[in-house]
C-alpha cells in the first residue's frame, strides 16, 4: 500500500532545479492467457529496444507551463498534463513546474507509448520533489499497467520481460523474469503511419467481443516461452527462441484476426512479414505484431542478416512505399535520469 498524500514529504536536500528523464520503447511480444483460464488473466511477454525513446524535462518555473519541441510532443501535451495533475493529487505537492516534451513515442503503434510518457513524467516529478517512490507505484497512481506490466518493468531495467499478469489489487503485474537480450541479435521493425492500433474503449470493447482464448492454446504459449523463448535468449540460441516466439505469435494472431482485421493490423505490413518469413525459411526467423500493432518485428539473429533481408526485399519490390523500416537492438538498460540545470540539460 502506498502512503497517502498527507503522508508523503520531499525529503530534503533532494530536490534538483531540473531533471531530464529519458523512457525507452518496448515492443509487445503477447499474452500468455488473455482469457484467465487458470484464474489469472493475461501474463505478457516484451521487450525493450533501442532507437525509440520519450524524452521530458522538468524544471521549476515560476508558474506552470507546458512546452513541446516536436509536432508528436505537442499532440501528447493534454495527456502528460493530466498525468501531472494525477501526480499532484497523490502526492500532495504543488509546486509550479515547467515540463517539456522533448520526443515522444508514436502514439497506438505498438511500443508503450502511453505507459513510457507517465512512468517518464512521474520519475521526473518523483525525483524533483525527492520522493522515494517506485516505478509500480508511479504508474498505478497514473493508471497504467491495467493489462501489462512489461513497460513499467522495462522502464526500469530493459532486457527480456515476461510479467505474471495484473493481480485483483489492481497493482501492476509482478516481473517473473528479466533476461538480457543477446547483443548480436537485431530487430528489422516495419511501421505504418496510415495505422494506429486499438487503445482505450475500442480497445476494452474488442476483447470482450472476442471468443476466449482455449486454454489448450494458452497452455501451448506458456511452453513455448518456458522451453524456447527464455531458454534460448538466455544461452543465445536463436533457433528455439525464433520457433518460440513465431508459434506464440500465429495463435494469439487467429485469436485476435476477428478485431483488427487479420493477423496483422496493417496489411502492408502483414506481406511484408510473411515475405522476410519465406525469405529466411532456412536460416531462421521470428515475425509478429507488437500488441495492437501496427508495427510489425521481424527478429534476426545478426545486423548483416536484418540488413541482407531489408535489402533483398528491397531489391524485390516488397516494401509498400508508405512502410517505415528500421534495425534496432534490443536494450539491455531501463530509462536514463539526469539532474542538473535547464541549460546544461539542453546543451547535453
Amino acid at each position: 500500500m502506498t502512503a497517502p498524500p498527507a503522508a508523503l514529504a520531499s525529503r530534503p536536500g533532494l530536490s534538483v532545479r531540473t531533471v531530464s528523464v529519458s523512457a525507452p520503447g518496448r515492443l509487445h511480444l503477447g499474452f500468455l492467457d488473455p482469457a484467465a483460464s487458470l484464474g489469472r488473466a493475461f501474463g505478457s511477454l516484451g521487450l525493450v529496444i533501442d532507437g525509440f525513446t520519450t524524452e521530458v524535462e522538468l524544471a521549476a518555473a515560476p508558474a506552470d507551463e507546458l512546452k513541446a519541441d516536436t509536432p508528436a510532443a505537442e499532440a501528447e501535451l493534454a495527456r502528460a498534463l493530466a498525468y501531472l495533475e494525477l501526480l499532484r493529487r497523490q502526492s500532495g505537492c504543488d509546486a509550479c513546474l515547467s515540463l517539456r516534451l522533448r520526443q515522444v513515442l508514436s502514439p497506438h503503434a505498438g511500443f508503450g507509448s502511453g505507459t513510457q510518457l507517465a512512468s517518464a513524467i512521474g520519475r521526473a516529478f518523483a525525483e524533483w520533489h525527492g520522493l522515494d517512490l517506485s516505478t509500480a507505484t508511479l504508474a498505478h497512481w497514473l493508471g497504467r499497467g491495467v493489462r501489462s506490466g512489461i513497460g513499467i518493468a522495462g522502464f526500469d531495467s530493459g532486457g527480456l520481460l515476461l510479467d505474471g499478469g495484473p493481480g485483483a489489487d489492481g497493482l501492476p503485474a509482478p516481473l517473473l523474469s528479466r533476461l538480457a537480450f543477446p547483443p548480436a541479435w537485431r530487430v528489422i521493425l516495419v511501421q505504418d503511419p496510415a495505422h494506429r492500433g486499438l487503445s482505450g474503449g475500442a480497445e476494452k470493447k474488442a476483447i470482450a467481443a472476442l471468443l476466449p482464448l482455449p486454454q489448450a492454446s494458452a497452455a501451448e504459449i506458456c511452453h513455448q516461452v518456458l522451453m524456447r523463448v527464455l531458454p534460448g535468449a538466455a544461452s543465445a540460441e536463436f533457433a528455439p527462441f525464433a520457433a518460440g516466439i513465431q508459434r506464440m505469435q500465429q495463435l494469439l494472431g487467429e485469436h485476435f484476426a476477428p478485431a483488427q482485421g487479420g493477423a496483422f493490423t496493417s496489411a502492408a505490413v502483414g506481406r511484408l512479414m510473411q515475405w522476410f518469413a519465406d525469405a529466411s525459411r532456412k536460416g531462421g526467423i521470428a515475425i509478429g505484431q507488437s500488441s495492437w500493432g501496427p508495427t510489425g518485428f521481424a527478429i534476426v539473429p545478426s545486423q548483416a542478416q536484418a540488413e541482407l533481408l531489408v535489402d533483398a526485399a528491397r531489391a524485390a519490390g516488397q516494401i509498400d512505399a508508405r512502410l517505415k523500416l528500421r534495425i534496432v537492438a534490443g536494450r539491455n538498460r531501463g530509462a536514463e535520469v539526469r539532474h542538473g540545470t535547464a541549460a546544461e540539460l539542453r546543451v547535453a
